[in-house]
């Protein structure tokens, strides 16, 4: 029997006669099935990369919100307990074992970066504790991870993207990568980007790392400068970016930049910086969709600020959890799981479904020009 889809909110308000969170049976792990159901969410809310936490963390309670104003699931109320991991890996599995063993979470939406996830991973496979990240986008995470599912793209997609992006529209054939030798993020995506220039025999003029506490660019920008490519791929997030585009403009390169979804919210800081820069996103604010551009104002509605592409990828998450828990019926952690695999969900960020690693697949890819410290969208690709 066709599941149910759990649709956008104002779509609920507008046929909520004809939707409702079906009956369910079960309960949860200690057999109380009428209380809250309780669901963690955890990723940096303070710190160099706040933006991205504090994005996921909102969006989820925008999205129970309303979940909840349209009668919960099963007439039960979900209750969000949510932790600042401030982007540590051991802050991440301390908030874990809060989530699991103090509030009693019967799944969880996180983390919100990579590093995070990846530090809790095998202690959530071990729990069988149901896990969706809305945003960790590095390969591993769900490798060999039964319990662990994702709603972003992957790393080595979005590299892809951003490489055909600049060889086939920006028509380089040459290009100098920086990357953050620190960070699996950021060389990961370095190296799946440059895979593309070796495989069409293009280019790579420059390949060099930095490290997480620098701060002074000029000696690799000195050596890009030298060797004069067509573009610049920086694939960081928006605070590493924001430094090193001042430094670009300040030395008065010219070549384009191109980055990846962690350059989301950089123009806020540094919008003259990024003028005219492309990067790879998870979906884009002046995109017409309508499911889009309702987010986008229940959002600004309520934190009065425009949501960036982790607050969309939180709330979509929010709600594949929700249609889980209802599909499954019951908040046993199996029972979530087996319903996971089997959602599919369009969101404001595409349609997830989740193949049998638990990655999202054929999501789309947004390719975003930054014009006026404003999100352009340039085109929007789909991912096999």
């Amino acid at each position: 029997m066709k599941k149910r889809l759990l649709s956008g909110v104002l779509a609920i308000m507008l046929i909520a006669s004809a939707f409702t969170f079906a009956a369910c049976g079960g309960g949860d792990a200690n057999g109380d099935d009428s209380g809250p159901i309780k669901i963690g969410v955890f990723g940096p809310t303070t710190g160099p990369i706040a933006a991205y936490g504090s994005a996921v963390v909102n969006s989820v309670k925008l999205a129970v919100e309303e979940i909840n104003e349209n009668g919960g699931i099963d007439g039960r109320l979900i209750e969000v307990y949510d932790y600042d991991t401030k982007g540590d890996r051991a802050e991440a599995i301390s908030t874990y074992n809060r989530l699991k063993d103090q509030d009693q979470v019967v799944a969880i939406i996180g983390g919100t970066i990579s590093g995070e996830t990846l530090a809790v991973k095998e202690l959530a496979i071990e729990d069988n504790m149901p896990m969706l990240t809305p945003t960790a986008t590095a390969a591993d995470v769900t490798l060999d991870a039964p319990s662990i599912f994702r709603a972003c793209f992957l790393d080595p997609y979005q590299a892809a993207a951003a490489a055909r992006f600049s060889i086939d529209y920006l028509e380089a054939e040459s290009v100098a990568i920086l990357y953050n030798s620190d960070d699996a993020y950021s060389e990961g995506l370095a190296e799946s980007y440059r895979s593309v220039f070796n495989d069409e025999n293009l280019t790579v003029t420059n390949y060099i790392g930095y490290t997480a506490n620098d701060v002074d660019f000029s000696t690799a920008l000195t050596q890009i400068r030298n060797a004069n490519p067509d573009v610049i791929f920086l694939p960081d997030y928006y605070d590493s970016v924001g430094q090193i585009t001042t430094q670009i403009r300040d030395m008065g390169l010219e070549q384009i930049c191109v980055g990846v979804d962690g350059w989301d919210s950089v123009e806020i800081d540094y919008a003259e910086q990024v003028e005219g820069y492309y990067f790879v996103n998870h979906f884009a604010k002046t995109d017409p969709d309508p499911t889009v551009q309702d987010f986008i104002a229940a959002f600004a509605a309520k934190y009065n600020q425009e949501p960036n592409a982790l607050g969309a990828l939180g709330y979509d998450a929010t709600f594949v959890m929700a249609e889980a828990i209802q599909n499954a019926g019951s908040t046993d952690g199996q029972a979530i799981i087996d319903a996971l695999s089997a959602i599919e969900y369009k969101g404001v960020t595409g349609t997830i479904r989740f193949d049998e690693q638990g990655d999202a697949t054929q999501k789309d890819i947004a390719i975003i020009k930054i014009v006026d410290g404003k999100h352009e969208l340039v085109e929007k690709l789909v991912v096999e």
